[in-house]
């Protein structure tokens, strides 16, 4: 995506539960990148599209309800690899649907290639899209389709 506007997008990335663990759990599955190394490279991609970003974590469901609550008005749109919630929480589903920001879901891995119960996203028809798969990349993708996103939109509103 080039930069074509003076816009600076503000994007907030969430992590969820056991996220702060990577690089030590599971490593066969998640690899041995850290919750640190993702951010970082998150800023890299941030500064290098002229947008700003802001990641917060937390393994408690409550906390990344009030943060997505509390993003309207903040930021442009979300990031998110809810965990575990992912498939669990109608409640983290509820405030997504409740800011008018667009969400891109992340995974790092494959989740339909896992057990059948990771299979189904609750938050996923609540976000203008999915990223699963790709590891640690998976959050990059899912942010420049959101910078993608956020810039067509604006597109959209200037040619009408």
């Amino acid at each position: 995506m080039a930069r074509t506007s003076g816009r600076k997008w503000r994007v907030l990335v969430l992590h969820g539960p056991n996220l702060n663990m990577l690089g030590s759990r599971e490593r066969e599955l998640y690899g041995q990148i850290t919750l640190e190394a993702i951010d970082l490279f998150l800023a890299g991609t941030a500064s290098r599209y002229g947008a700003k970003v802001e990641s917060k974590q937390s393994n408690h469901e409550g906390v990344l309800v009030d943060w997505v609550q509390q993003a309207s008005g903040k930021y442009d749109g979300i990031v998110i690899n809810p965990g575990g919630y992912g498939h669990t929480s109608v409640t983290l589903r509820d405030a997504i649907a409740s800011v008018p920001l667009p969400t891109v879901e992340v995974h790092l891995t494959n989740i339909y290639a896992r057990e059948e119960f990771r299979r189904t996203s609750m938050i996923a028809p609540e976000c203008v899209g999915v990223i699963a798969g790709f590891g640690a990349h998976s959050y990059t993708l899912g942010f420049r389709a959101l910078l993608d996103y956020l810039k067509s939109r604006q597109d959209d509103e200037t040619q009408t």
